[in-house]
């Protein structure tokens, strides 16, 4: 049986993973994320997750490698990660009371045996209409700098989202409905309990 090693230096994913019942290693892929190119949201997520699985796949060839991109899209313009709290405010606010898609992308790959599995997932997520106080409140508790449009489903999300259409776990940052039938495919199950 393989060992799994996620390409993600993601506290959310691991936590969805380790929930899941799944042993792997964590690995910090060394490239950098694109928002600039002129891709859809499906291509952009699949791109970012191929170039950061494929680089710790070369590492580690014996290994079944997961890797995966989130991002965030209004109305088909995309929503990355802000740089500093005031561009994570402006982003709240644009999503305040509105409905935006969520999409990630995995990519799963045993180097050695060639052959990736590849897919994506979307969610839609509605936002409550958001006070400048609700948002001042939200970012002192929540770090929205390593977050896809700058917040978060888990924990205090509860006060800013108002409903999710489609796979909570995406909307976090890994799809698990899916990726537990993926890596089943390269014979990763997660432990019994």
């Amino acid at each position: 049986m393989h060992s799994l090693v996620l390409a993600s230096g993601s506290p959310r994913r691991s936590a969805l993973l380790a929930e899941a019942g799944f042993q792997f290693e964590s690995v910090s892929p060394r490239v950098a994320e694109k928002f600039d190119v002129d891709l859809t949201l499906p291509e952009l997520t699949l791109w970012n997750a191929i170039r950061k699985g494929t680089s710790v796949a070369r590492a580690h060839p014996d290994k079944v490698v997961l890797a995966a991109d989130t991002l965030v899209a209004l109305e088909d313009e995309i929503i990355g990660k802000p740089v500093d709290l005031e561009q994570a405010g402006q982003i709240l606010r644009r999503l305040s009371g509105r409905t935006h898609d969520v999409c990630s992308a995995v990519f799963i790959y045993h180097f050695a045996a060639g052959e990736p599995v590849m897919f994506h997932e979307f969610s839609h997520v509605r936002f409550r209409r958001l006070t400048e106080a609700k948002i001042d409140k939200y970012l002192a508790k929540v770090d929205p700098l390593d977050k896809a449009g700058a917040y978060a489903a888990q924990g205090c999300g509860v006060e800013i989202i108002a409903k999710i259409d489609g796979s909570y776990t995406n909307v976090v940052g890994l799809p698990m409905e899916k990726t537990v039938v993926a890596l089943a495919q390269f014979g990763i199950q997660p432990k019994s309990t």
